[in-house]
């Protein structure tokens, strides 16, 4: 659920591209503009048009589609107003009309009496819809910020996280010099769609592309690395912590245990990267996201790694290899 109100305005204003566009104008109901949405979901009224109310889903945008509109002109021929008075008796967002269809000229007189907003589309009623409740994942999804830098190198959406003055920005203002893409720096918003992606973008997305390197000061990374070096948003696919290296801390070594990181309920892969002087953190970071692209096509190398020596250990070579190395002098 957001945490502003999202009202019916709030919908009418949303300025989206190309293949999310809703393409939405208000015929009527405007005093209605400010009510909230609050379920992120659509309903298609036809039964309650026909006076059947039971389990009625009157808390989401009702969708009026050519079946609803032909209906409504029933309604109309037959000087029936009775069901339509019982419909705005609900506490209704909105109504829809699809395919640039028109509502009766009853239906605007009950809905503005009603102050519901009647809003109008030139869509199809499948391709709405569909739009629709994409548009409510990505408003709706919970979501929180966190302190860190998200790249994509090699196409996988990295969270660079650590304590402030580890070299975060540094070490994603080397990827981006190597190719690789800046999404955001400093205050990163993550929010789950569909319960089980986390999609990452800057919390200000005015100033998300900017850097702030320690003696340098705050740059500008699209300016100087050009539009291809920076991203609007990305699936956050894994989480590398860098940390001041501990030498009294076993560190993984073999790979064999994933660990995981808990974004906002789902599980992402993580990974502490220590940092010492004489570490190419970025090319550590290169071949993790090159490693974590082959497990997700089902190759983890650790667990190769290890069928390997174990085969080796059966087939006793290992033995042999042991019983013929003559350490006498």
């Amino acid at each position: 659920m957001a945490d502003k109100k999202f009202t019916v305005l709030d919908l009418l204003e949303l300025d989206l591209p190309g293949h999310d566009a809703l393409d939405l104008t208000c015929i009527t109901g405007r005093r209605g503009l400010p009510r909230p949405l609050t379920v992120p979901d659509i309903n298609r009224p036809g039964l309650a048009l026909t006076g059947f109310y039971e389990s009625f889903a009157y808390q989401r945008v009702q969708v009026f589609g050519r079946g609803e509109a032909a209906y409504l002109q029933k309604l109309h021929s037959e000087n029936n107003i009775t069901t339509l008075k019982a419909l705005f008796q609900y506490p209704i967002p909105c109504c829809v009309f699809s395919h640039g269809l028109e509502p009766t000229e009853e239906f605007r007189e009950i809905a503005e009496e009603s102050c519901c907003p009647v809003l109008q589309t030139a869509l199809e009623s499948t391709e709405f819809s569909s739009r629709l409740i994409r548009v409510f994942s990505n408003i709706f999804a919970p979501k929180k910020t966190m302190h860190g830098v998200l790249v994509e190198v090699y196409g996988v959406g990295i969270l660079l996280t650590g304590h402030s003055g580890v070299g975060k920005s540094e070490t994603a203002l080397e990827l981006v010099d190597r190719g690789h893409r800046l999404v955001a720096d400093d205050i990163i918003e993550i929010r789950c769609v569909n319960g089980n992606v986390v999609l990452g973008q800057g919390a200000n997305t005015l100033i998300s592309h900017h850097m702030e390197i320690r003696g340098l000061g705050i740059i500008n990374v699209s300016q100087l690395y050009g539009v291809g070096a920076i991203r609007e948003q990305k699936e956050v696919q894994l989480v590398v912590e860098l940390e001041d290296w501990d030498p009294n801390k076993v560190y993984d070594r073999l790979g064999t245990d994933q660990n995981y990181m808990e974004l906002l309920g789902v599980r992402v892969p993580a990974i502490e990267i220590p940092v010492r002087p004489g570490r190419n953190l970025p090319i550590i970071i290169e071949a993790a996201a090159m490693n974590e692209r082959l497990k997700k096509m089902g190759y983890n190398s650790a667990r190769d790694f290890n069928q390997n020596i174990l085969k080796w250990i059966e087939t006793g070579e290992a033995q042999t290899a042991y019983n013929n190395n003559d350490d006498s002098y």
